[in-house]
């Protein structure tokens, strides 16, 4: 099982780089967002709980979030493996996957970090935001914030999966093709 967990600053292009990677790779992708929206909608006793968390403003716990990767790893434990996407966030969430993946004698291989310096992220998010309407994205203020938060808040988690050898930068810049290229390079010297 080979296992990725990508990371990328808002407008680097992890999103469509992940959709790539997947179908190259035959790799099952895990995004914690998606696990989340998906529960709170099932109606399950689990979906409710995260319902009223989210409802309120709150974050959910790391122990539901938890209980969901867990879940859906158990549900495709036999596939090639999977790329993490929105997980872990934490340095806890990172020892916690390592943990959880020893018991399917797997473990994460790399962690690729897509790598934009914060001017072309900007301009980026700018022109998404004129194409999608989304308002987060067209909003100086609040596109300087998410920078900075993805910034302070990843930083212990890439130490984590450097202290192990496993992190990875990758040069988001440049052509879709051209940065998938430099992906499956790193990819690849990891197999």
């Amino acid at each position: 099982m080979f296992n990725i967990v990508i990371f990328g600053p808002p407008g680097s292009g992890k999103g469509t780089q992940s959709e790539r990677i997947i179908e190259k790779y035959q790799l099952v992708h895990l995004s914690t967002g998606d696990l989340l929206r998906a529960e709170k909608r099932s109606g399950s006793e689990l979906g409710k709980k995260i319902m009223a968390l989210i409802d309120k403003g709150n974050l959910v716990p790391d122990e539901m979030v938890q209980q969901m990767v867990r879940a859906f790893v158990l549900e495709h434990a036999h596939t090639n493996g999977f790329i993490f996407d929105g997980f872990p966030r934490t340095v806890k969430q990172a020892e916690w996957l390592e943990k959880m993946l020893a018991e399917f004698n797997a473990e994460v291989n790399v962690l690729l970090a897509l790598e934009v310096p914060d001017e072309e992220l900007h301009k980026r998010l700018l022109s998404r935001g004129a194409i999608s309407g989304r308002a987060d994205d067209q909003d100086d203020k609040i596109i300087k914030n998410r920078i900075k938060v993805y910034h302070s808040q990843t930083m212990p988690v890439m130490d984590f999966y450097k202290g192990r050898g496993q992190y990875k930068g990758v040069n988001g810049v440049g052509t879709l093709d051209d940065v998938f290229e430099r992906i499956c390079r790193t990819i690849d010297n990891t197999n």
